[in-house]
């Protein structure tokens, strides 16, 4: 079935191209946008059309509304699916599209607005009976007004800014002779982030795991949860690796989480596809906030489900109903994902966009490759990091985890820094493959023990892969910086 005849994708790389693949196995022709350092980007190759959106810069391209509802009448497209970042989660993109007679492939932009606001989410959240972690009902506007309250909830305490998302002006204090600055930090990167400098202060855990549920919710009140998804290895509140299900999972917290969740979609009037998040810590969990929109990690859920969520975001945003009931959901094996970013991990995550000189991707059995980069493709400075996704899949937790080691050896990106060599260390750590995970993970000592067997690894893969590419130096620069990691360096 055809839901669409047309539909444009608000976005770029490898989740423009995810999305334009559901289209294509649903005959439903595609519009690309693209700014001009994406002119020879592979989605706008893929795409049934292509639109040139405005400058490199996101506000003069990703981000002009008006220009991408001009390019959706220009092209005759009914719907816009917007992907993940950019305008994704914007109640003012949502809402013009409803104005415009462009149907948004996603929730209402009154439950965007609602869901966005950390503080609102949270207070509605708690009245529902679902657990939330000790907070300021309100934002909070000066270090003295943060200072009684924070002596209430008890150190350490996060400062958060309310409009928020994606760890951005997160301020952890561990004690009053901090909380000053934090506040005063928190207020500016808010106001230049969000445009909104509301900050609040909520109960900080040392070390929780991030867990969250995958819902599915059409508007005739059906709401399914896809199963969880274990999210703990994270750098700068930025998640890394992604795993489903959650390795310390039993059916009865399962049952529990999965409850709440569904209330969560069930009082904001959720529709779409949706992410709840909670923070987990010594049996208990908490509500954190709602993605509402696609999240980056999909992929595994649907390989552990066999559900294609983007299917079912184009069906729900037809006013269909859902194909699924709760039943029908099984969770089938283990899956597991990499976020490779052009990064350097040994060097407090630096980007390092440029050319891709030599690109060979990874296969075989139970992988998944999301991916938007190709040989000569030239990185541009102007967009987040990542460049794709790399899955992992089998029957256990034990058989993806090598299947994942397998796939990063196969996996070659020569001229750029990638987080590859972090992502081996990781799926060689002793705690990682006991599912011992949380929060600060990549700040234990025990990851500079993991990378000693990366070094010698890689340097065996990388002297093979100079003698077919040339590359001898390569081996030497990733010797001399797994070397500085070693004596000090923290990823």
């Amino acid at each position: 079935m055809s839901y669409f005849d047309k539909i444009l994708i608000a976005n770029r790389g490898e989740i423009a191209i995810r999305v334009m693949r559901a289209c294509r196995e649903l005959d439903i022709e595609t519009v690309a946008i693209y700014s001009e350092a994406d002119k020879n980007a592979l989605h706008v190759k893929y795409a049934d059309e292509a639109f040139n959106v405005g400058e490199a810069h996101p506000s003069k391209s990703y981000l002009n509304m008006d220009r991408i509802m001009d390019i959706a009448h220009k092209s005759g497209a009914e719907a816009v699916h917007p992907g993940y970042g950019f305008l994704a989660e914007n109640p003012k993109f949502a809402a013009l599209c409803e104005k415009e007679g462009i149907i948004f492939i996603g929730p209402s932009a009154k439950t965007i607005d609602l869901m966005g606001s950390k503080l609102g989410s949270k207070h509605m959240m708690e009245e529902a009976g679902v657990p939330v972690l000790p907070y300021t009902p309100r934002g909070v506007k000066s270090a003295e007004e943060a200072s009684d309250i924070a002596d209430k909830i008890g150190y350490p305490i996060i400062v958060k800014a309310s409009a928020g998302g994606g760890g951005i002006g997160m301020q952890i204090v561990p004690d009053p002779s901090s909380l000053e600055e934090a506040i005063e930090k928190g207020m500016r990167t808010a106001k230049s982030a969000f445009g909104d400098s509301t900050v609040f202060l909520e109960k900080y855990l040392v070390k929780p795991r991030h867990i969250e549920l995958q819902v599915l919710a059409d508007s005739y009140g059906n709401r399914i949860h896809l199963f969880e998804r274990e999210c703990s290895i994270q750098r700068r509140h930025q998640k890394l690796v992604e795993e489903s299900p959650c390795p310390i999972m039993t059916p009865e917290l399962r049952e529990k989480m999965a409850d709440s969740a569904l209330t969560v979609a069930k009082v904001s009037g959720y529709t779409n596809a949706g992410t709840v998040e909670f923070l987990y810590s010594d049996g208990n969990y908490y509500f954190m906030e709602m993605n509402t929109r696609l999240q980056v990690e999909h992929t595994i859920t649907e390989m552990v489900t066999g559900i294609d969520i983007v299917h079912q975001q184009m069906r729900i945003a037809a006013e269909e109903e859902l194909q699924y009931v709760q039943d029908d959901v099984r969770i089938r094996g283990h899956a597991l994902e990499c976020r490779i970013n052009a990064e350097d991990p040994l060097n407090n995550f630096a980007a390092d966009p440029g050319k891709i000189q030599r690109y060979r991707s990874p296969g075989g059995p139970g992988i998944r490759l999301d991916s938007g980069i190709h040989m000569g493709y030239a990185i541009p400075p102007n967009y987040d990091s990542m460049i794709a996704k790399l899955c992992a899949w089998s029957g256990d937790r034990t058989t993806a985890i090598k299947r994942m080691r397998r796939a990063i050896s196969e996996y070659v990106i020569l001229g750029v820094k990638t987080t590859l060599p972090l992502h081996y260390a990781i799926m060689n750590n002793p705690e990682f493959i006991a599912g011992n995970t949380h929060t600060h993970f990549l700040q234990e000592e025990h990851i500079a023990r993991t990378l000693e067997r990366y070094q010698r690894d890689e340097e065996t893969r990388m002297q093979t892969l100079a003698g077919s590419f040339g590359k001898e130096k390569k081996v030497a620069a990733i010797t001399a910086a797994v070397n500085s990691y070693l004596q000090g360096k923290t990823p």
